[in-house]
């Protein structure tokens, strides 16, 4: 399996601790994403979509854990139930409002993803085929309702064990 950078992701998230943990909690946070030239052709047809979905890796993550106590809750939970970003393929997801493209440099907002980030891969949100209507979200319909903003526990080096 070969995974290829197509760009990179310019935000003003700096590091984890205090970037919005989804991109719905980053409304009006707006960034770039920079598509390297050779895939710039890609573009074509893009800007007539209001959404896009970003698919990057999550590049200064902490090693996978298979139980992880996730953002909105105090509890240990396993992985593939959560969000979190120490997964032991590290990608990350986020529907982003697309707001224009000038040459292959997209500006967007509602952005959740670290400055500097490798891009994986652009698609269109198409809502008829991306949204669901669902009746129960697991651990979540019990979770707290907290800030909604990342801490530390997930970044390579931090010192948080898991329980």
């Amino acid at each position: 399996m070969k995974l290829t950078p197509i760009g990179i992701t310019h935000s003003p998230h700096q590091q984890a601790t205090g970037t919005p943990i989804q991109a719905s909690l980053a409304t009006g946070v707006e960034g770039t994403v920079e598509v390297f030239p050779e895939y710039a052709p890609g573009l074509r047809d893009l800007d007539g979509f209001e959404r896009i979905w970003l698919v990057y890796w999550f590049d200064r993550t902490a090693p996978a854990q298979l139980v992880v106590t996730p953002y909105l809750d105090a509890t240990p939970r396993g992985l593939f139930a959560t969000r979190a970003p120490a997964r032991p393929n590290p990608i990350g997801l986020s529907p982003v409002r697309l707001l224009g493209i000038t040459g292959h440099c997209l500006r967007v907002a509602d952005l959740d993803v670290l400055d500097n980030t490798p891009l994986l891969d652009i698609k269109p949100y198409v809502p008829r085929f991306d949204r669901f209507d669902v009746t129960r979200c697991g651990w979540l319909d019990a979770a707290s309702a907290r800030d909604g903003l990342a801490d530390d526990r997930f970044e390579a080096g931090s010192k948080r064990k898991e329980k």
